[in-house]
């Protein structure tokens, strides 16, 4: 009885991660709420592998694992996007458009739930990279003074808001790290997507992440691309 409530209490965490993120989000602490993403990402990957170990899925379980995801990787993530345009702009209605980033995760996790194509690959951004991308925008910021004026054009924040948004819908195959096998020929696209966010993050970090996510995106394209004309 024990063992089928351990991974829905690990989805929990993942959960009170996200409210504690928000919680930063309003005190003005950025990168502790990016932090917490990271923290929150662990336990939404432990939460599944630890049910297929102990055999205990169920639909609550899957349920509740949306829900947590749509608070941590959907609404967090909009409101440190909020809270960078807000920032660096005087319009007071800037900012709400970075909500979108909010409905836009909402309706990607109900398409996910129901959307049987992607077992092999994701169909449009993950919520997860999503939110490790805009949470760790200021990173990059702080990391680079080219980036730091970039994103403090609340014109680019938004622009980046509007463009994640869309990516996360986007019907776009996205390589999806789940080998059935560890052969190079067949998983050529994977190691690719591996090799470049290690590279990414030796050379700059947690500013790293963003580049690792853009190149995930880009490699995915490739690939689709060479499948769709082989």
């Amino acid at each position: 009885m024990i063992k089928q409530h351990i991974p829905n209490a690990l989805t929990s965490l993942n959960l009170a991660s996200g409210m504690a993120g928000i919680l930063f989000v309003l005190d003005g602490q950025l990168d502790y709420s990016a932090y917490l993403i990271f923290l929150a990402a662990l336990f939404d990957f432990l939460d599944g592998f630890v049910a297929r170990i102990l055999k205990v899925s169920s639909e609550i379980g899957k349920q509740l694992d949306s829900l947590a995801d749509m608070v941590t990787f959907g609404v967090l993530p909009a409101f440190i996007l909020f809270s960078l345009i807000e920032s660096n702009s005087d319009n007071t209605y800037l900012p709400y458009t970075a909500f979108l980033i909010g409905i836009f995760s909402a309706l990607r996790l109900a398409k996910f739930n129901i959307d049987l194509r992607q077992s092999e690959r994701f169909i449009g951004v993950p919520t997860p990279a999503n939110a490790l991308f805009i949470s760790t925008l200021p990173f990059l910021s702080e990391k680079s003074p080219f980036f730091g004026n970039l994103l403090s054009n609340p014109t680019v924040l938004v622009a980046i808001g509007l463009i994640m948004s869309y990516l996360l819908i986007a019907e776009l195959p996205l390589v999806a790290l789940k080998f059935k096998d560890f052969s190079f020929s067949k998983n050529i696209f994977r190691y690719l997507v591996v090799a470049s966010a290690l590279i990414s993050l030796i050379l700059f970090g947690i500013a790293g992440i963003p580049f690792a996510i853009i190149l995930y995106i880009a490699l995915s394209i490739t690939e689709a691309l060479i499948t769709r004309n082989a």
